[in-house]
């Protein structure tokens, strides 16, 4: 019988040739997935012993040891593609992770943003100048969206219609997500009185720095640090806190938590066949209905 760490060598060797990931995704992957395992050998558990509930204490344990949201999250979705791997390699019965879709768990990960933290955090930038029109612009659409940063930074301003935006996001795969009259509104106002100041060069980069450059994730993660601060939130944000306060925040007003991982982008790497069915009108209502500024 294979050893725990034979399962995960063979789980990296079928990400390389058969996903076709990254390889800074498949590195990552590995990490996270030999984090787990540690945890499993220190209960003395072997692979037919284990069950879903362990990867919810495991994520539990990386949230108390105050890991980034980020890291948190995507060890969640390693976990689940590993355990979808043992299954098809008929090394488990069932499929661990489709037990992972739960609201107890997203409770456990990383901290999300409350409505009044998250309104005071929309307060900071100063709409009287350029730098906050942009960045009030910025913070709007990550939380009306829940896009990841790096896929902020290279929207094009074609990418934007009155209802949704189209994101390119990771393996190249491209998805319609929609957006509130809010964020809207924001981008509107930063087109109109300061992205109209550049020359539509740049493959008409949406967010630009002062100088005319495309903006960067770094820029954006200061950005929103400095905001939180001034707005006395204690708890330690990024950007992609609010890509967990989005979906959060519509799992609390009862979206279908499969409707909000179509909408994060996350089907290239844990969807099921449960998924398939969804479609874009679905996706349009669930995020209507529920997302807190879709209406004014």
């Amino acid at each position: 019988m294979a050893t725990l760490n034979q399962y995960r060598q063979d789980f990296i060797l079928h990400l390389k040739s058969e996903r076709g990931l990254s390889p800074h995704t498949v590195e990552a992957y590995g990490r996270d997935i030999g984090s787990f395992i540690e945890h499993l050998t220190s209960s003395n558990k072997c692979i037919q012993d284990v069950v879903s509930e362990d990867a919810v204490r495991f994520i539990a344990t990386m949230k108390e040891k105050t890991y980034a949201s980020s890291s948190i999250y995507r060890t969640l979705i390693a976990i689940k593609v590993f355990f979808r791997f043992l299954k098809r390699e008929s090394v488990l019965e069932k499929d661990l992770g489709q037990f992972l879709d739960t609201p107890k768990l997203w409770q456990t990960l990383p901290e999300v943003l409350s409505y009044a933290e998250m309104e005071a955090l929309l307060q900071q930038p100063d709409r009287t100048t350029a730098i906050g029109i942009r960045n009030y612009a910025i913070i709007e659409l990550l939380y009306a969206t829940g896009i990841r940063v790096s896929e902020l930074c290279s929207l094009k301003i074609y990418d934007v219609d009155d209802e949704q935006i189209k994101v390119m996001g990771k393996g190249s795969k491209e998805r319609l997500v929609p957006v509130g009259k809010k964020a809207i509104e924001a981008i509107d106002a930063y087109l109109t009185t300061v992205r109209s100041q550049y020359e539509s060069n740049q493959e008409k980069i949406l967010f630009l720095t002062q100088k005319g450059k495309p903006i960067n994730r770094k820029e954006v993660w200061q950005c929103v640090k400095d905001y939180a601060k001034s707005a006395g939130i204690v708890k330690n944000i990024s950007p992609h806190t609010l890509r967990h306060s989005f979906a959060s925040h519509l799992l609390d007003n009862g979206a279908d938590l499969r409707v909000i991982q179509d909408m994060l982008g996350h089907a290239h790497i844990a969807s099921t066949d449960r998924y398939t069915h969804l479609t874009s009108n679905h996706i349009q209502e669930a995020f209507h209905s529920c997302h807190p500024r879709w209406k004014e």
